[in-house]
């Protein structure tokens, strides 16, 4: 320290590098990746940490769609962090605090960049807090050309944040990427004829003084930010218990009943995939009607649904990504056919159970002959016909190679293994020939990477 002194009566430039170079070497401090390398979208999600839980609390104003909200991000630093970023588009920041203690912050494009009072050291527990607020802009994704993501407005005042797969940060900050899993609390304030319906068990319902209700949500298992949903609307809820698992669902007040009986497949279906595949994975399941929506999405424990009447195989085929995509999620985004694939094939082998394998067969084999390799996509084939239906007819092609028993086997074993994890390609094909006891390098290559579609078995 004298030394230093000195040397700043002589020289205060080269004594202040002196100072910071030290302080690097010593504490090895640098900011966090802007984003985890990801193939098909390489600046989603951040490194240097580990978000472990999610408390959202959001007040909404309908009338111009405009949320007020703070969220609290409690994590784990896996390396030494000078700054680290969350993801968050639009919306104004008002102010964040790292451990309590204010934290500098600043924008750029969708990245928040944060960097707190005192840097953080390997394997520190930290928590964040962001107050922030504005309308959610809807986001352009260019995986998904058919549609806007994230927080939006639907028809006739229903609202609903819809992310798959990089909306979900117009809402609210994170770490936006499937392999950072973690659990949620979101508590929604909104006017009090309206009713929120989000991810997991709804734990509490206040009556405020102000004329609003909030909603308190729990999603105590493990959930990839892009499954998050917030729907918010006149909604009418309605209870089934006859099956296995608890099952609600939220119906516009004003929808016919035959949309609503649409739905009273959900108990077969979820009956069926138990017995196939092992326990639902989380305390209760259930579907929300987006007014407006033109699909069906598989957000965790509560699938969205638009207005129409769904195809009974829609149903089942979210109802089968609670275990594969919910549970299990993929690894990265060029990992989608684990998804898409398997809930495709799930709908071939229900209509197998519930109806007969010709039904099953007509459903495989009247396909398009040039499907495109699910293992090998670029962005804008995220959602393609070769993720879903050439991913199911890899697991057609699978299960005639091993057989159904070794198949049901690696179905269950593949299932079991990465259960509220994450999965890539690579850990599917170890448990396949774990299981099977076979090389299954040129099989998976063929199916899956070769432009050239092998034959159907």
């Amino acid at each position: 320290m004298r030394f230093i002194r000195a040397r700043l009566k002589t020289s205060g430039v080269l004594a202040a590098l002196v100072i910071m170079l030290t302080v690097g070497a010593v504490s090895g401090q640098q900011p966090g990746a802007e984003g985890l390398g990801d193939r098909l979208y390489p600046r989603l999600g951040n490194g240097g940490y580990d978000a472990l839980h999610y408390d959202i609390d959001l007040i909404f104003r309908p009338e111009d769609n405009h949320i007020t909200a703070t969220t609290v991000i409690h994590a784990e630093a896996t390396e030494a962090l000078s700054s680290f970023n969350l993801d968050l588009h639009g919306l104004t920041v008002e102010s964040v605090l790292v451990d309590g203690s204010p934290a500098a912050f600043a924008r750029a494009d969708s990245e928040l960049v944060i960097t707190p009072a005192t840097p953080l050291s390997p394997g520190a527990s930290f928590r964040a807090t962001i107050v922030y607020a504005g309308a959610p802009e809807p986001i352009t994704d260019p995986g998904v050309t058919f549609a806007m993501l994230g927080w939006q407005a639907w028809d006739e005042g229903y609202f609903s944040a819809l992310s798959q797969p990089s909306g979900a940060m117009n809402w609210f900050p994170h770490n936006n990427h499937p392999s950072d899993k973690a659990t949620y609390r979101m508590t929604v304030t909104a006017p009090e004829a309206l009713t929120v319906a989000a991810n997991g068990v709804r734990t509490e319902v206040i009556d405020n003084d102000d004329a609003t209700r909030t909603f308190v949500w729990r999603m105590d298992q493990p959930m990839a930010s892009y499954l998050t949903v917030v729907a918010i609307g006149d909604y009418v809820e309605t209870r089934d218990e006859s099956g296995p698992v608890p099952i609600r669902n939220f119906f516009p007040a004003d929808a016919p009943e035959a949309i609503i009986s649409s739905y009273d497949i959900t108990q077969i279906a979820m009956a069926w995939l138990i017995d196939l595949i092992g326990p639902y994975p989380f305390a209760e399941y259930g579907v929300v009607i987006a007014p407006g929506f033109m699909a069906a999405l598989e957000t965790q424990s509560l699938s969205a649904f638009g207005a129409d009447e769904p195809d009974p195989l829609v149903i089942v085929h979210e109802l089968a990504h609670k275990w594969f995509g919910n549970s299990v999620s993929p690894g990265q985004w060029d990992d989608i056919w684990l998804n898409e694939g398997f809930a495709t094939y799930i709908m071939a082998l229900f209509l197998e159970w519930f109806v007969d394998v010709e039904e099953m067969e007509a459903f495989l084999y009247d396909l398009p002959p040039d499907l495109p390799p699910p293992g090998k996509i670029d962005v804008s084939q995220l959602f393609s016909d070769g993720v879903y239906l050439r991913g199911a007819l890899t697991l057609h092609a699978l299960r005639a190679e091993l057989g159904d028993e070794v198949f049901l086997q690696f179905l269950r074993s593949y299932y079991q293994r990465y259960a509220h994890s994450v999965a890539v390609t690579a850990d599917l094909i170890a448990v396949a020939e774990a299981v099977s006891g076979k090389d299954l390098g040129e099989f998976f290559d063929a199916w899956l990477y070769r432009e050239e579609m092998p034959d159907l078995p």
